[in-house]
């Protein structure tokens, strides 16, 4: 099976500059995989590349069929239907509801239909457990349930592959834990692949899955034990 994201001697921009050089990399569908790192290491440089937002900077690269060295503007909309994003700070609008935060992305991706817009906000309310919260505006909410509806907000379009940055960050342990255990139970229940940009080492141990460590200018694919003895401070 083709899979969701593909690099191939990739070098990937931030802020116009080559962060990393030579990226290899392959993620299917079903995957969890953490990109982990010191601050300034590209780590969110190689996320933003997968949404187009950053061109690559040389090599070849292929998300959710797209090919990035290729894409035309247009296409990128379509592509980003595909995904679904999770931030550190949440990026909920503070001037509208739960409910109307999720209608307004639904608008905004083509759904026309009032009804199966509701039903759909219905679905992904009542998979993050967040049911009862439609009618509350984000500040009357805690962070942890802010990064619950950004998740809800990223299900929307039913994505393949879900891209979180950061998304305990700004969390507490027992909060942070409750996030880890929806994203898991999403990737292993609904089938998305994630691919999770994180500074915190027990998460990638207390929940495995594939890690890429970017250090010097490369990303590369680690065994945990690996890891632990790299220099690195996340």
């Amino acid at each position: 099976m083709e899979p969701l994201i593909s690099l191939k001697k990739a070098d990937i921009l931030g802020g116009g500059e080559k962060v990393l050089y030579g990226v290899d990399l392959e993620i299917g569908r079903g995957d969890f995989v953490y990109i982990v790192g010191k601050v300034g290491t590209g780590k969110t440089s190689l996320i933003r590349s997968f949404t187009a937002e950053n061109p690559l900077g040389g090599g070849e690269g292929t998300v959710c069929g797209f090919r990035l060295n290729h894409i035309r503007r247009r296409d990128i909309p379509f592509l980003r239907r595909r995904i679904g994003v999770v931030f550190q700070d949440f990026q909920l609008l503070s001037d509208r509801s739960v409910h109307d935060n999720l209608l307004f992305v639904l608008k905004a991706t083509g759904w026309k239909e009032r009804e199966k817009a509701e039903a759909r906000i219905d679905e992904v309310l009542e998979a993050v457990a967040m049911t009862t919260k439609a009618h509350k505006f984000p500040h009357q909410l805690s962070g942890g349930e802010q990064q619950r509806i950004a998740i809800a907000r990223a299900l929307l379009n039913e994505p393949e592959l879900i891209l979180a940055d950061e998304p305990t960050g700004n969390l507490d342990s027992e909060t942070a834990d409750g996030i880890m255990q929806l994203l898991t139970g999403l990737n292993r229940e609904k089938g998305a692949a994630v691919v999770m940009v994180t500074h915190n080492r027990s998460i990638f141990e207390q929940y495995p899955g594939r890690v890429f460590v970017c250090t010097d200018e490369s990303c590369r694919e680690k065994v945990i034990d690996d890891i632990i003895d790299l220099d690195i401070t996340l």
